[in-house]
């Protein structure tokens, strides 16, 4: 039985890895062999575009070029290692997927949405996630929470308002698509992960 295929997106601060590992728990708890990866990256190729762009160093690169590199780590990504998994029953936790290329792009940046659509057909055609969870938060807390992790990539160096446009595209994708998942990440730990269970263990049947 093929795996499932489950990304976690939002902007910073949001609690994605704690929750990860909250997923990554449910399944080792109820037998489910999983593969937890991230993006970009998950790959040899991957992990060195990564690099490339959360390097601070890197602030002349365009929006185009972030796009092109971020779909090359994408495709290298789900052949190499996602698809995979999948087929031999895996289920595959991804810290961010395509979705935060129309956030973070195509909000963020202002990239043209036809842009990314073409090139997402062009890099992994129809691939899409089985669940996507989008924690949520106003930009301003996730931001403030995200002070305390460490220095800042180039990313995180970004002004409160590129976040603002990423926390609008995730929250109208959500509106489009019966995958997504609205979690209101500024509640307490235990209420966000009581619903991120309850959306989980529906798609356990017959795991």
């Amino acid at each position: 039985m093929r795996g499932r295929f489950i990304t976690i997106e939002g902007v910073e601060g949001v609690g994605k890895s704690t929750n990860i590992a909250f997923i990554q728990s449910i399944l080792d708890g109820n037998g489910i062999p999983f593969l937890a990866t991230r993006e970009p990256g998950g790959t040899e190729l991957g992990e060195g575009i990564r690099k490339l762009l959360l390097d601070k160093r890197q602030r002349g690169m365009t929006a185009v070029t972030e796009l092109l590199l971020l779909f090359a780590a994408r495709a290298q990504h789900v052949e190499q290692v996602i698809k995979p998994a999948l087929a031999v029953g895996q289920w595959v936790i991804c810290d961010r997927f395509t979705d935060s290329s129309y956030a973070y792009q195509g909000g963020g940046r202002e990239l043209p949405i036809e842009l990314i659509t073409s090139l997402e057909k062009l890099a992994i055609n129809d691939f899409r996630p089985d669940c996507t969870f989008i924690l949520d938060m106003p930009v301003e807390t996730g931001l403030s929470r995200a002070e305390n992790i460490g220095e800042k990539d180039r990313f995180e160096s970004e002004q409160t308002e590129f976040f603002n446009r990423v926390r609008e595209v995730f929250i109208t994708r959500a509106k489009e698509d019966k995958r997504f998942h609205i979690v209101d990440a500024a509640q307490d730990l235990e209420q966000v992960q009581a619903e991120i269970r309850d959306v989980l263990i529906p798609l356990m049947d017959g795991h």
